[in-house]
């Protein structure tokens, strides 16, 4: 695969047309760091986004950003980190579970929806996106949305690029929220519940006034793969607080008051919790260096117990849960099993599964993405149209 690298919005747009003209398509592509998730992209020229890189502006008192797209998600953090800033959306990082290298890019942040803990009270990353510059597929330079959220203009655009993996558009530039970054943070963790006490458990916290910004249960399957082994013994239901630490004090006691009648309660203070909520973002039990069919399944957070032991009574299967159990990561032991899968999730109510890592003879028959309904299926396929009318971007990426 060639790599196309261009410098400027203008030199993109014209590889754009040139390959309009000749109807090639184009690969779109950050850092390189999600090769292998999605369907195959039929294309034998990428188009890279590395080479537009630095931040645009950034005033710390406006709490708003704009980054060029290509720029390494690490530069983004360290500037908002000195201004003790943060992307409330937590986003993850695809490396260990992908087996991947390179650097992630906060286009492909966007590009992707990459979402991370927090999610369950930030939103996700399109939720914090304010405004995008992008070529279509015509090579023309679009500019959707502003540096505030009461600049409506273009906002359903900028929603719609979000999470459209390349799709749609380009992404040259993007503006986007970022808030306060938490003093500090403390873990209240449970010990001892199964899959579904874990379930109520975490309800019952999520009402509570406390602001819990980050609600998860590791079965013991993967709770030794933790905090390198020091978690407390047994399953491991974790409650997050963030905040100021004189709240976050007060705050955790009447979690932890309220938790004990359901389990044995531990806290972790600060540098643990931080460790903790990265691995759980990151996916770390199934960053194990295999291509073990890994998927990503999003339901109400009642049934996620539900649809794991659905499924271990088909297929062997290992999962932990996320936003309160509504993310539940599945690990299968042989194939995808996507029929299987989506059948028990449409069963319990609805969501959607999708394929994260798989071995490249089981991509090649599963889709990634969830079917859509036959009339959000055509209204995608009409705004593809109007984007990319030549079909040159990503093909087959999402369907």
């Amino acid at each position: 695969m060639i790599d196309l690298m261009p410098t400027s919005e203008e030199q993109a747009a014209a590889i754009v047309r040139a390959h309009v003209e000749t109807n090639r398509p184009l690969a779109i592509c950050g850092g390189d760091t999600r090769s292998g998730f999605g369907n195959v992209v039929a294309a034998e020229d990428r188009l890279r986004s590395t080479r537009l890189s630095g931040i645009v502006a950034y005033n710390p008192g406006e709490m708003v950003m704009t980054v060029r797209s290509g720029t390494p998600l690490a530069e983004v953090e360290a500037a908002l980190s000195e201004a003790g800033q943060m992307l409330a959306f937590e986003p993850m990082d695809h490396r260990p579970v992908m087996g991947r290298s390179g650097e992630p890019t906060i286009g492909g942040v966007f590009a992707a929806n990459v979402s991370g803990p927090r999610r369950l009270i930030a939103g996700a990353a399109r939720d914090s996106l304010l405004g995008v510059r992008f070529i279509n597929g015509k090579g023309e330079v679009i500019k959707a949305g502003g540096r505030v959220m009461k600049n409506v203009t273009g906002l359903d655009l900028v929603k719609l690029i979000a999470g459209s993996y390349g799709t749609l558009g380009f992404l040259t530039e993007v503006t986007f929220r970022v808030p306060p970054r938490p003093k500090t943070e403390c873990t209240v963790a449970l010990s001892g519940l199964n899959d579904a006490e874990a379930a109520n458990a975490m309800a019952a916290a999520m009402a509570l006034p406390v602001e819990v910004s980050g609600a998860a249960h590791l079965p013991l399957t993967v709770t030794w793969k933790f905090l390198g082994g020091k978690l407390p013994e047994g399953e491991a239901t974790v409650l997050r607080i963030e905040g100021l630490p004189g709240s976050v004090d007060v705050r955790v006691e009447k979690l932890a008051a309220a938790m004990s009648t359901f389990a044995t309660v531990t806290r972790l203070e600060q540098p643990e919790s931080r460790r903790l909520w990265q691995e759980i973002r990151d996916v770390l039990p199934y960053a194990d260096g295999t291509l073990r069919p890994v998927w990503r399944v999003s339901v109400a957070p009642g049934t996620g117990h539900q649809l794991v032991a659905a499924l271990r009574l088909e297929a062997g299967v290992d999962a932990f849960y996320d936003w309160q159990g509504g993310l539940v990561w599945l690990r299968m032991e042989a194939g995808p099993e996507a029929e299987l899968v989506r059948r028990y999730i449409k069963a319990l109510g609805g969501g959607h599964a999708t394929l994260i890592r798989a071995s490249a003879e089981a991509r090649a028959v599963t889709s990634a993405f969830h079917p859509e309904p036959e009339a959000v299926a055509m209204l995608s396929r009409r705004v593809k149209e109007k984007f990319d009318p030549a079909g040159i971007f990503n093909p087959g990426k999402m369907g």
